[in-house]
C-alpha cells in the first residue's frame, strides 16, 4: 500500500475539521479534462483558438495561421495536433490543406469542469 493510502487509513475524523469529501470527478474524467486544459496551457495555441472562435465562416486554413502567429507551417501543425488530440478543435483535409474548426462542446465541458 503506498504513503498515500496508508495515510488516509490513518486519519481519524476526531483528529481534523470532520469528514474526507469524495471526489466530484472519477480518475478517468480527470485524465480527459487535464489533457484539454494542459493543451490551453501555451500562449500559440490559445491564440489560434481565439482565431478560430472569430473566423467568420467558422473555420480557417492551417496556412492561415502562418503570417498572424509568426510560426512556420510545422510549429502551427505542431500546435493544432496538440489541439486536436485534446478535442478542441476538428481538421478537414481539402486538397493540400487542412482546415480547422472549433469544438465548441469540448470547450463548454472544460469551462463547465471549473463552476465549482
Amino acid at each position: 500500500m503506498d504513503q498515500v493510502n496508508v495515510a488516509i487509513e490513518k486519519l481519524d475524523e476526531s483528529s481534523c475539521g470532520g469528514s474526507i469529501p469524495t471526489p466530484l470527478l472519477a480518475n478517468e474524467e480527470a485524465q480527459v479534462l487535464a489533457q484539454g486544459f494542459n493543451a490551453l496551457a501555451d500562449p500559440i495555441r490559445l491564440r489560434i483558438l481565439s482565431m478560430l472562435g472569430t473566423a467568420p465562416a467558422g473555420e480557417i486554413c492551417v496556412c492561415d495561421f502562418i503570417v498572424p502567429l509568426s510560426r512556420t507551417q510545422g510549429t502551427i501543425s505542431h500546435h493544432l495536433k496538440i489541439l486536436a488530440e485534446a478535442g478542441l478543435v476538428h481538421g478537414e483535409r481539402r486538397g493540400k490543406w487542412v482546415w480547422y474548426s472549433l469544438d465548441r462542446k469540448r470547450l463548454v465541458q472544460l469551462r463547465s469542469a471549473m463552476e465549482f
